[in-house]
Formats: structure tokens, C-alpha cells, sequence
């Protein structure tokens, strides 16, 4: 499916993020932040600020048993209220604290740099990609990356050494340099050089061949890696909400097409929905996470909505790192 893209200023309704009725910081506030990993440090910190507030009410780690602080233990996880009964610094163990092997596949591609609330999906898309690694990264997780466009751009192996997710952070601040996307080429790409059973988290608008992506899916299944597809597109995309007629440019082939929006709607609308029910059906067959976002998506709930598609597949995270199997 093609990305069209108005080459005129539209005065389509600008959409309020629902980060505003729940006081999380909205996206466009974090674009201003120039410094992408400042930007997954503040998300972050906002999403654990708020794990106990609305809306992540009734969401927690399992943990089976405390055991007493040892010098190098993450403060953040001592149990205050045990402390205040007893006097002595516990911490919440956590079940199977095996480590996670994360790889962050992200679409730099021509399609995601469209936006029309003053930030485009790649901006959206690395902003994510940077909070899961930054996340992980400081759970002691190994963090890997792989951008691509029609070809393979970048890539770094899953580490957590020191310096690491600087280098991560500063693969993904590249610009988005291709034409089209190309869903074949990185997924053949990590099933032969990742051996070892990984996560592996892919961010793209997914406005490709559904036959290309259901194919090589499958084989990243069959390698035994857990996969998880994140969706991201902007509201414009969505709703077509265009008020007059203006010059569309197929941003990928570079086509220039004249289009009455009002006309036009239904049959986009159509087309658009039944590509995206394609992803998440192919999905749902096999055995894949699918989450689809708005680039409007407060990013601490894309945070939360990862986890809890994690954790709804039998899958939760000790201390939200390492994976285990849930009961």
C-alpha cells in the first residue's frame, strides 16, 4: 500500500492526545527535545512515575519472595512499607531474573517521514525504538538494533556494555535516507546473522506488500524468536480528514496525484483498513504482538501497551527485563 503525502497545507482538525486528560507528556512537547536519548529518559521516568496511577491501574510484576539488600542492589526496588515494619532494607525477588535479548528492527524508509502535527512517523518511531532500548539497557538487558529502508542501513548486534546505547541512540537519530520499504530484506537479514532466541521488535508503518511480510515473519517465527510487530501511523493517515481538494505525492515512487478528498474518503478508508486487518490477521495466526499506534499515542502508554502485549501472550518480564514464561 502507498503513503501519500499532501504537497499543500491542509486545515485538517489537529487531534488532542489523550496524554492531556491523564497529564502524560504529550508527543509533540517530546519532540522539542532535540537530545534523543533525554527524550527516552524522561518517557521513561514518566512511565514509572505513573505504573501505579491511572490508567496503569491493576497492572504489576509478579515477584515471589523478598530477600535482604545487598550493597549494589537497585535501590528502586526495595519494599518501603516492609521496611517501615521491620527496620530492615528488603528487596522484591523476582521470578526467573534471566536476562532478555532484545532486537529493535525500525522502518527508516521514505514512508515514515511524513507528519502532520509538526513531527513525522520516524521521528515517532525512533522516540519508541529509543525508549524500549533505554528501558531495557538499564534493566541490565541486551539491547540490538537494525534500521533499514529498501535496504539494510544500520546494524548493531544486542550488547549492554558501557557506551552501547549511545551508539543505539545515535543509529537511530539518522535520517531517513531510502525510497521504499523493503519488510523482506531485514527480516532475512536477522534470521541469519541472531542464533540465539531474541525478542525481536519491529516498528514500521507496515504500507508494504502484506505477501512480503507474512512470508518472512514466518520464518523469524520458525528461527524460535519471539516477535512483536509495532505499528505506527499518523492521524491524517487514519481519518483522511482533508477539507478541500490538493496535490498528493506518492512519497515513496514519487508520483504526483490530484485527489478530491471527499470522494476519495471512503475508498482510502476502505483499502487502509483492510491492509491493516491483513497485518493483524497474519499476526494472530502466527502467534505474533501487534500493537498499532497514532503518532499523537502518549509514548508512556505505547510503553505500557509493549509491556501488557507481552504479558497477555504468557510472557511478563522480571523487574520488565527478562522474559519468562507466564503461568
Amino acid at each position: 500500500m502507498s503513503a501519500l503525502a499532501p504537497t499543500a497545507t491542509s486545515s485538517n482538525r489537529q487531534i488532542h492526545s489523550e496524554s492531556r486528560s491523564t497529564k502524560l507528556i504529550s508527543p509533540s512537547a517530546l519532540m522539542a527535545i532535540k537530545n534523543l536519548e533525554l527524550r527516552a529518559r524522561i518517557i521513561v521516568q514518566g512511565f514509572w512515575r505513573g505504573i501505579h496511577r491511572s490508567p496503569y491501574h491493576g497492572f504489576s510484576v509478579e515477584f515471589t519472595e523478598y530477600r535482604q539488600y545487598s550493597p549494589g542492589d537497585d535501590p528502586r526496588y526495595l519494599d518501603w512499607r516492609l521496611y517501615a515494619r521491620s527496620d530492615r532494607y528488603y528487596i522484591k525477588k523476582f521470578e526467573d531474573e534471566t536476562n532478555l535479548r532484545c532486537y529493535l528492527l525500525v522502518d527508516h524508509s521514505r514512508s515514515m517521514d511524513y507528519g502532520s502535527l509538526g513531527y513525522t512517523k520516524s521521528q515517532y518511531a525512533s522516540t519508541l525504538a529509543a525508549t524500549l532500548g533505554y528501558f531495557l539497557h538499564h534493566q541490565g538487558d541486551a539491547v540490538g538494533l537494525l534500521t533499514f529502508d529498501e535496504q539494510i542501513r544500520d546494524y548493531l548486534p544486542a550488547r549492554n556494555r558501557l557506551g552501547h546505547l549511545r551508539r543505539l541512540m545515535l543509529q537511530l537519530e539518522q535520517a531517513t535516507a531510502g525510497t521504499a520499504t523493503d519488510l523482506g530484506a531485514p527480516l532475512q537479514r536477522i534470521v541469519e546473522i541472531v542464533r540465539k532466541c531474541s525478542l525481536m521488535v519491529l516498528i514500521s508503518d507496515f504500507l508494504a506488500p502484506i505477501e512480503t511480510l507474512e512470508r518472512n515473519l514466518t520464518a523469524l517465527v520458525a528461527s524460535g524468536h519471539e516477535v512483536m510487530l509495532l505499528q505506527v501511523l499518523d492521524p491524517a493517515e487514519l481519518t483522511f480528514d482533508f477539507d478541500r481538494a490538493v496535490l498528493f505525492r506518492d512519497i515513496e515512487s514519487g508520483r504526483d496525484l490530484f485527489i478530491e478528498p471527499a470522494t476519495a474518503r471512503e475508498d482510502y478508508l476502505q483499502r487502509l483498513n483492510t491492509h491493516n486487518e491483513a497485518v493483524r490477521a497474519t499476526c494472530q495466526r502466527l502467534g505474533t504482538g501487534f500493537r498499532s499506534f497514532s503518532t499523537n499515542h502518549a509514548l508512556e502508554l505505547a510503553m505500557f501497551d509493549f509491556l501488557r502485549e507481552r504479558k497477555q501472550r504468557g510472557k511478563t518480564t522480571s523487574r520488565f527485563g527478562g522474559a519468562r514464561k507466564g503461568r
